[in-house]
């Protein structure tokens, strides 16, 4: 069990307790959520700032249930009380407009559409921030460190995101590669040997193509840290590290463009984290690569306004 999922000991959920926003919690926690607990929840999601001036026996009548109802709802969430439930949603509120705000309608103007995905994704990504092991971060950099050569691995959107990393190689400071091909993918898990490392990318951690090509580069002796938006499972039982990066699921249309960031912004916390561990020369050779990279657009640049 994760720390994000550490259970007090009437067996509710610790999340509510740790700050965080109170209406992306509702959103998450929704689909688990008992017996007549949803309606709750879905009439505080409709009118947050009704529900902060409402009492218990308000809040019971408007989404149609029992007090005691009400009640279990916010126990189920991790609050000592109503009251405590209440405070904590102001203070939501206050931080801003929810990532339920956001659902896309098809009356929607262009204005309207781009403010909605624009408050998602920034909210996604705050949420994904506050939820992320920062310790699982510092040992997955450890690993990285250490690593004599790094593969990474990921089919369809997460190979876009595999794809970047290995561009990034001059930060990680080693030979880095990934490949398209599943097969290839396959070929290069299995020739990896002890002290490489292969970062498995999957925002689900079940695509099953994925976790065979894992488990025969860890056959072989690498290091493997997993990138997924889910803790647990077989990604977790296979990977020596696995940082998770938990993203707001709202609709299909942009889920995966929401975790597809979401896994970017952690592997450049990992690249960057790497060169920072390298020392200065490592990172004095970033910079004159740097500069001479913007010496090389400029040239291009200038030749073609020559043309």
């Amino acid at each position: 069990m994760s720390s994000t999922e550490e259970k007090t000991g009437h067996g509710t959920d610790r999340t509510a307790m740790s700050g965080r926003n109170v209406l992306e919690l509702i959103l998450v926690r929704l689909p688990n959520l008992r017996k007549s607990d949803p309606r709750v929840a879905e009439h505080i999601l409709s009118d947050p700032q009704a529900a902060l001036l409402a009492t218990v026996d308000e809040t019971a009548r408007r989404a149609g249930v029992s007090e005691p109802t009400v009640m279990r709802f916010c126990a189920a969430l991790g609050f000592e009380g109503f009251q405590d439930f209440k405070l904590k949603l102001a203070h939501s509120v206050a931080l801003g407009v929810p990532a339920t705000q956001s659902v896309l309608a098809a009356t929607d103007t262009p204005q309207e559409l781009t403010d909605k995905v624009f408050d998602y994704t920034m909210t996604s990504l705050d949420w994904a921030r506050t939820q992320l092991d920062h310790e699982a971060v510092a040992r997955a950099i450890d690993l990285l460190v250490a690593a004599t050569r790094i593969e990474f691995f990921g089919f369809g959107a997460s190979w876009i995101v595999a794809a970047d990393a290995q561009q990034k190689f001059p930060l990680f400071g080693v030979p880095c590669s990934v490949h398209s091909d599943s097969h290839q993918q396959f070929i290069a898990a299995s020739m990896m040997q002890p002290g490489d490392v292969g970062v498995a990318i999957s925002n689900t951690g079940q695509t099953t193509g994925l976790l065979e090509v894992a488990g025969v580069a860890k056959e072989a002796g690498a290091t493997i840290i997993g990138i997924s938006g889910r803790a647990g499972g077989r990604m977790a039982r296979l990977c020596h590290e696995l940082p998770v990066i938990e993203t707001l699921e709202n609709t299909d249309i942009y889920t995966p463009t929401i975790s597809r960031l979401a896994a970017l912004v952690l592997i450049d916390i990992l690249a960057v984290g790497v060169a920072m561990r390298r020392g200065a020369e490592h990172q004095k050779r970033i910079a004159q690569m740097k500069r001479r990279l913007s010496a090389m657009r400029s040239r291009g640049r200038h030749d073609e306004e020559g043309e």
